[in-house]
């Protein structure tokens, strides 16, 4: 197993001061959907991140490390939360905006590059680091997915809650 750090510093720093920021941002926005649609949108950013994460950090693609090592941490659980913040903001953005469906490549792309902003600056202070020829570029595609497949959820949520039949 590598081994990048073994002290609590900015790695662990950050992923804790980022997650207490989003939280904040999540809780103190006015209220704009249900509490099971907002959990909902809080969820698909951990379960996004775990599943990405966990998908290219382990044999036979060993992409890349969180934190420290290539095993888990607490604070590597605590990242996974922190991405809640980020979807959940994706989804109140758009709702708030009011944007039309046309927009959905041009909203995905500018998403895209924010993540990967947050992403390089991870890499920097030491919460990612790369294996085995990994580039940041190679997480766009991934990106991209992953907000259309949000766009698709919150074009679906949005029918449901138009019928009446909303049940988040």
């Amino acid at each position: 197993m590598l081994v990048h750090d073994n002290a609590f510093n900015a790695n662990e720093w950050s992923v804790i001061i980022g997650l207490c920021i989003g939280l904040l941002l999540v809780f103190a926005l006015p209220k704009r959907f249900p509490t099971k649609a907002s959990f909902v949108f809080f969820m698909c950013g951990v379960y996004s991140g775990f599943f990405f994460d966990n998908s290219l950090t382990i044999q036979p693609f060993d992409f890349y490390d969180v934190n420290d090592t290539g095993s888990y941490e607490v604070v590597d659980y605590l990242l996974y939360l922190a991405y809640g913040p980020v979807s959940y903001l994706f989804f109140y953005v758009w709702g708030y905006m009011g944007f039309r469906y046309q927009m959905v490549p041009l909203y995905a792309l500018f998403w895209a590059f924010l993540a990967l902003g947050l992403e390089q600056i991870g890499a920097w202070i030491g919460v990612f680091h790369y294996l085995h020829g990994y580039r940041i570029q190679y997480s766009m595609p991934i990106y991209l997915v992953v907000f259309c497949l949000w766009m698709v959820l919150y074009r679906y949520y949005q029918a449901l809650s138009n019928n009446g039949q909303s049940r988040l």
